[in-house]
């Protein structure tokens, strides 16, 4: 099954809005487990979270457009961009 990159950037200031929808975030993910290949927050230089990065296995990219549009994350307004890409392993060789 193809791999997409869901890559999210928080919009400024949003710390809170993540802390509390977080929980939510994570049982959508859990969900979902058999799709994921690797999924974790994006840090900025002290470590605090600004986004989230998802590589997961989907039929096509309008389901991983659709599954991006339904993380709570996004559906509470957090991000300010969202990009889904196909992605492919090069390395290390599979």
């Amino acid at each position: 099954m193809p791999v997409y990159a869901i890559h999210c950037i928080d919009k400024p200031m949003q710390q809170p809005l993540r802390a509390a929808t977080r929980a939510e975030h994570l049982a959508y993910l859990e969900s979902a487990m058999e799709q994921v290949v690797v999924a974790g927050p994006l840090l900025d230089d002290e470590g605090t979270p600004i986004g989230s990065m998802l590589l997961m296995e989907f039929p096509d990219r309008r389901a991983a457009v659709a599954f991006a549009a339904d993380d709570p994350y996004a559906r509470a307004g957090l991000f300010a961009s969202v990009a889904v890409t196909a992605w492919r392993q090069v390395f290390p060789k599979a």
